[in-house]
């Protein structure tokens, strides 16, 4: 028994050695937006944003009103596909922002083998006609006045294919503060933006902000190629990396304004997507409940429980569990003391991912908006 005790805790450590020493740097957060500057272009080029909503009229004139108020030189059009929306999402976003170079559009009704987001998006980039670059941006998602020109200019000097930035999510209320710096520190892990920069690396994205190549879509099969895909920013992300070299990276030139108020709403926002990142498998499930006990749970149960070198080893893994947060923590301008606490905020993430599976068992997976939405994993 004590020495399979030993075991968990030498692999629960080596563990946390590798993630932070060779997983590129996640949890450093340095790959932000205004690390590297490039000289503006001589030509602005044209650029559409494309801007889904369903349902978002305690948001949307906010985020359209940043939009149309985007210092950009160059021909800048934004385009609002209203996909069934029972709030009047339209004619809020009409009345706020009328003869200001907005179109709305009515969404068609969705058809088989889309997700909802996914469909509307498509439609408005078939609007658009075209332009240098496309801007897919959330409607809940207001920008600072300079984003756009951020954009284009290091989308120009790197000739990318396509520019993300992780939107700063809102860490106001108690459930906020504890679980929304985790999300974003969880997403690094998996797709660390360093490798994602990098050249042959992986391809990821963060769907509330992303300026794309008109050309390097199209020739990536345009949206129809992801159409049933409920992680769609990383899916056309991926996409986009096979058509060019891509940049991902923090920032708090744009933000979120949607408010989560209590746990059930994060709660469904993160079980939305994530037995759909486990690619609807049963055993990849249970290996990620496991792993997650292996590397979130072990190290306090053992630190508080066991004897001997076990026990530090438990300790000197949840203190390096508590360092790798401080940066996020930092970036979210939140206590360091929830770097500790992070055993319990995976528990909770754990316990999302459980629910995303038995929702999905039930037909209701990726529920979002009145939808179900989730495909067959494939």
């Amino acid at each position: 028994m004590m020495v399979a005790i030993l075991a968990i805790a030498s692999l629960s450590l080596a563990i946390w050695l590798g993630l932070l020493f060779a997983n590129g740097g996640f949890w450093l957060a340095a790959e932000r937006d205004t690390a590297g500057t490039a000289a503006e272009p001589a030509n602005w080029p044209d650029v559409v944003a494309v801007v889904p909503a369903r349902d978002e009229a305690d948001v949307i004139a906010r985020s359209i009103g940043s939009l149309v108020a985007q210092d950009y030189p160059g021909r800048f059009r934004i385009i609002l596909v209203d996909d069934g929306s029972s709030d009047g999402t339209g004619a809020i976003a009409r009345r706020t922002c009328a003869d200001e170079g907005l179109a709305i559009m009515t969404g068609a009704p969705l058809p088989a083998g889309w997700t909802g987001k996914l469909w509307a998006v498509d439609q408005g980039v078939a609007a658009a006609d075209q332009p240098r670059y496309l801007w897919l941006t959330d409607a809940d998602i207001a920008h600072a006045p300079d984003t756009l020109r951020m954009l284009v200019t290091r989308a120009e000097a790197g000739q990318l294919s396509l520019v993300s930035l992780m939107a700063k999510l809102r860490c106001e209320t108690l459930a906020e503060r504890m679980l929304v710096p985790a999300f974003v520190f969880f997403f690094q892990m998996l797709y660390p933006f360093a490798r994602v920069n990098r050249p042959g690396g992986i391809g990821a994205a963060a769907g509330g902000c992303m300026l794309v190549r008109s050309e390097s879509l199209r020739a990536a099969g345009g949206i129809a190629a992801i159409r049933s895909a409920l992680i769609d920013d990383c899916a056309l992300g991926a996409a986009l990396k096979r058509q060019g070299p891509i940049w991902l990276g923090l920032t708090d030139r744009s933000v979120s304004i949607r408010p989560y108020e209590g746990f059930g709403p994060v709660a469904a926002m993160i079980a939305r997507s994530a037995y759909a990142q486990l690619r609807y498998s049963p055993l990849l499930l249970a290996g990620t409940v496991a792993g997650l006990a292996l590397v979130y749970a072990a190290p306090p149960l053992l630190a508080l429980f066991a004897h001997g070198p076990a026990r530090w080893l438990g300790l000197a893994a949840w203190a390096l569990m508590a360092i790798s947060f401080q940066p996020m923590l930092h970036f979210y301008r939140r206590s360091s003391l929830w770097g500790f606490a992070l055993p319990a905020i995976a528990a909770f993430y754990a316990g999302c991912t459980l629910q995303s599976a038995w929702a999905h068992a039930r037909g209701r997976g990726g529920f979002w908006k009145g939808r179900a939405q989730a495909m067959d994993g494939r």
